[in-house]
């Protein structure tokens, strides 16, 4: 049965405390549907409060299934996997297996070490892939990387910067691509100091998506919202640019009226008149590129 809300309850829902709340995040996710899929929580990957993941597998996922793993935002000091499950639930029901992280952030580590936990994070999860380990069929399961606003810049830039995968044993290659959701991918100058202390001054230009692209990158879809405050839709636009000009696949989709929250909880299939039009897009590339 199709549920219905008040067209006022799904605005307060979709509203920035979706993602900076646990009450509303716990509200949209007690919404979600569970069917179709299971989920193993707290898998760890690295040592620490922070170095554990969550893995959802949907029913009957075969050695072929794609599995993306998803980082969230948060500016580089915030934020938590359990507020995510109706990102994954939105990808989990298409047939896609889905892992979000946890990952260290400031003010205990500063750049880059967050984009360090990601690699383990991504090598660890296509390890047990491989192995069949947490209801996975064992195989060689496409792999993806996936992030939004300050995850999205830590996905990006394992699918850009062959360092990070390699230190982890993985070959740059191995990533079938990348989604970003709102990302912040050609961000210099800083002009908030606590993104100065986050990003330390001699480590700034590393961290920047758009410096590392030479044509090999993985194929990119890259969603921004048009009404976003928060991170300029021109990142996306300057790496899609950056990358089609080196011969590589980019695509931009700059989403009329969506602001930096909008184009995550667009995910969710609980939202009442949620547009779909993110959430497929997604889908379809990450089929069209498995």
């Amino acid at each position: 049965m199709r549920r219905r809300f008040p067209l006022a309850l799904a605005a307060a829902l979709s509203a920035p405390l979706l993602l900076g709340g646990c009450t509303a995040a716990g509200v949209v996710n007690a919404l979600t549907s569970s069917a179709g899929y299971a989920v193993e929580t707290n898998i760890r990957y690295a040592p620490g409060p922070r170095g554990t993941l969550d893995l959802y597998v949907p029913d009957g996922a075969g050695a072929t299934a794609p599995v993306v793993v998803f980082f969230y935002g948060g500016s580089w000091d915030s934020g938590s996997k359990d507020l995510y499950l109706f990102a994954a639930q939105a990808l989990a029901r298409r047939g896609i297996v889905v892992a979000i992280p946890d990952y260290r952030v400031y003010p205990e580590v500063r750049f880059p070490a967050f984009v360090e936990d990601g690699a383990k994070a991504v090598a660890f999860v296509e390890a047990a892939a491989a192995k069949g380990r947490f209801d996975l069929a064992p195989g060689r399961h496409p792999l993806f990387v996936m992030g939004h606003s300050a995850g999205a810049e830590i996905a990006a830039l394992l699918a850009t910067d062959e360092r990070y995968l390699r230190r982890e044993g993985l070959a740059p290659g191995r990533l079938a691509g990348f989604v970003g959701l709102a990302g912040p991918y050609d961000f210099l100058p800083l002009k908030e100091e606590r993104y100065r202390q986050i990003f330390p001054e001699a480590l700034r230009a590393a961290s920047q998506p758009v410096n590392f692209i030479d044509g090999r990158e993985p194929p990119m879809l890259l969603i921004a919202g048009s009404a976003d405050r928060t991170v300029d839709p021109k990142n996306t636009r300057s790496l899609a640019a950056k990358v089609t000009s080196k011969g590589g696949e980019a695509e931009a989709m700059i989403v009329p009226g969506v602001d930096h929250i909008g184009a995550v909880s667009a995910l969710s299939t609980a939202l009442p008149f949620n547009d779909p039009a993110i959430r497929d897009a997604v889908v379809a590339f990450i089929e069209r590129h498995s």
